[in-house]
């Protein structure tokens, strides 16, 4: 029983060692993981958490943005609450739209944008590229770039086979042209030869 009473308080120190100082951690004995709670934290930005966060709650806080891969590292979640914080609709929520259809749609349903005004309790799940224009400038390659490079690789494509079957009927009359050279010559030359014998 020591032993077990060691390890678990072992255990107790590595996992609050992890724990972020805003937050309470709490490890369930039934349950694998941890259970982060940073709700109503007065919190501007996501702390980083323990990879091992199997729930998180992270609601009622200041949070208006999630940076890019700030959530990636958080393979074993199973819950999160992100609710009630003043979230601003601009291109930088799509990071968290995105991730959060993934790991967590049910999420999506309480989430609605606080700025800019245009989107102002709008669901976060129903907001589109079209809403989000500045996007464009954002984004690391655009689909009309995207468009312009499929065009131009298809019209080098094109120009590619027109050169190659040029060159192919080139060649091919050139062979005729040799070979029909050559035969009149040889042709001449036998009607020469058999001239002179006579």
């Amino acid at each position: 029983t020591s032993v077990g009473f060691a390890l678990s308080l072992v255990f107790y120190m590595t996992q609050s060692e992890v724990c972020p100082p805003s937050c309470s951690c709490k490890s369930p004995v039934e349950a694998e993981g941890l259970h982060v709670d940073c709700s109503s934290r007065k919190l501007r930005e996501v702390p980083a958490l323990p990879l091992n966060t199997t729930r998180l709650y992270l609601q009622n806080n200041s949070l208006t943005t999630v940076p890019p891969g700030a959530l990636d590292s958080l393979s074993s979640l199973k819950e999160v609450k992100i609710f009630d914080n003043p979230w601003n609709c601009d291109c930088h929520i799509l990071y968290l739209k995105l991730w959060l259809e993934d790991v967590s749609a049910a999420s999506l349903e309480n989430i609605r944008c606080t700025t800019p005004a245009l989107m102002r309790m709008k669901p976060l799940r129903q907001l589109t590229g079209n809403e989000l224009g500045t996007c464009k400038r954002l984004l690391p390659i655009k689909c009309l770039e995207f468009f312009w490079r499929d065009l131009v690789l298809i019209a080098g494509a094109i120009i590619t086979l027109i050169i190659v079957a040029w060159a192919l009927k080139c060649s091919k009359k050139l062979v005729c042209q040799i070979n029909l050279k050559r035969y009149y010559t040889r042709g001449w030359l036998l009607g020469r030869h058999s001239f002179k014998t006579h």
